[in-house]
């Protein structure tokens, strides 16, 4: 390897999962792989995550969930995030369910002229603010949907919400919101084969939640939903290591120097390693003068950082040209974490990992 690589564990990966669907049972998993399983990879994430006992899956939109479908994923899909130009007649020839919110989509679906029902899952704004029918509009919603049942363009097969994960008063308020909902629409005839509420936070937190699915998340990807805790501590790994090798390394005079194209300002001599990657691959500009990577052993500081390359502190470190650097891994072997790149980066573990360029290759082991 001589570039940066995102080397992905599917062992650790599949023992998240198997962790987590122990923890929901008897609720099924339904594991979120979107946005490219937060830079994991979606197919090779999502064949590990129903290996490992997910029953489902969720993308959010209908073109990824067709990609799973051509490349042979049988198991329930789930997407729900549509716009005007969404293919719904796609996703129920496809039998990807879809995730509704507002009547134009039940409407659109009407019109796609599918050759087979599509399977709907009705959503509820609990607080979130992030799609769903607010109180005043879900009647209209779930009356709409059941017309359209009746006339054999749909089945009403869901209902679901998102969490705020704001607080867990905020979340048992949310949880009795929806409960709510899921009486109102019961009133109105409504008759669901599938609740789902409870994401990574609740799915560990508030079993009340859990219904018939929990749709955990970047939990499985060993990063905690948590202010509280961190993926260690819930009995979670990493299983992406983000590395890049040492190309070059030189002792620089004090004073102003330049080393790989990156401009220094040095107090007093040092010696500084030269690491083949750089923001252009998705490391954090914003937290790389406070983030450490782990380099012949030691922990050390970033000095400089350029689209493609870094410098780092290297002095009296034993290293050579081809070493690895590591940026993030695993705290079981000592590595930095992608939430404390989230925390010098005022952000989440998501962004860490999701940010990792298309471009650096992604190698599984395990």
């Amino acid at each position: 390897m001589t570039d940066a690589v995102a080397t992905v564990d599917l062992a650790t990966f599949r023992r998240n999962v198997e962790t987590l669907v122990a923890i929901a049972a008897p609720s099924e998993v339904m594991l979120a792989v979107k946005a490219d399983a937060y830079g994991h990879g979606m197919l090779p994430m999502s064949l590990a995550a129903l290996e490992a006992g997910a029953t489902a899956l969720a993308v959010l939109e209908v073109g990824a969930g067709l990609e799973l479908r051509a490349a042979g994923v049988t198991v329930p899909l789930f997407a729900w995030l549509h716009g005007s130009s969404t293919d719904f007649r796609a996703a129920a020839e496809s039998r990807i369910d879809v995730g509704i919110s507002a009547v134009w989509q039940l409407e659109a679906i009407a019109e796609s002229g599918a050759a087979t029902p599509a399977r709907v899952h009705l959503k509820i704004d609990t607080g979130l603010s992030r799609n769903g029918a607010s109180a005043e509009d879900w009647p209209e919603l779930v009356s709409t949907a059941l017309h359209l049942q009746s006339q054999g363009f749909l089945e009403v097969y869901g209902a679901w919400s998102h969490l705020a994960d704001a607080s867990a008063a905020d979340d048992e308020i949310a949880l009795a919101k929806f409960v709510v909902a899921v009486e109102v629409a019961t009133a109105l005839g409504a008759r669901f084969e599938k609740l789902h509420l409870a994401a990574s936070s609740a799915g560990i937190r508030l079993p009340a939640a859990r219904f018939d699915y929990v749709r955990f998340g970047i939990a499985a990807f060993g990063i905690s939903p948590f202010d509280d805790v961190d993926a260690h501590g819930l009995g979670l790994q990493a299983p992406m290591t983000l590395s890049a090798p040492v190309v070059e390394i030189a002792t620089l005079a004090a004073g102003h120097s330049t080393l790989g194209g990156l401009d220094v300002s040095l107090p007093e001599p040092a010696t500084l390693a030269l690491v083949a990657i750089g923001y252009g691959d998705g490391v954090q500009a914003s937290a790389a003068d406070r983030a450490e990577v782990l380099v012949g052993g030691s922990r050390r500081r970033i000095v400089a950082l350029g689209v493609d390359r870094m410098l780092v502190d290297a002095d009296d470190l034993a290293i050579a040209p081809g070493d690895r650097v590591v940026l993030f891994g695993s705290a079981e072997r000592g590595e930095p974490t992608a939430e404390e790149w989230a925390a010098h980066a005022d952000s989440i573990g998501d962004e860490i990992v999701a940010s990792v360029a298309p471009r650096v290759p992604r190698v599984y082991t395990g």
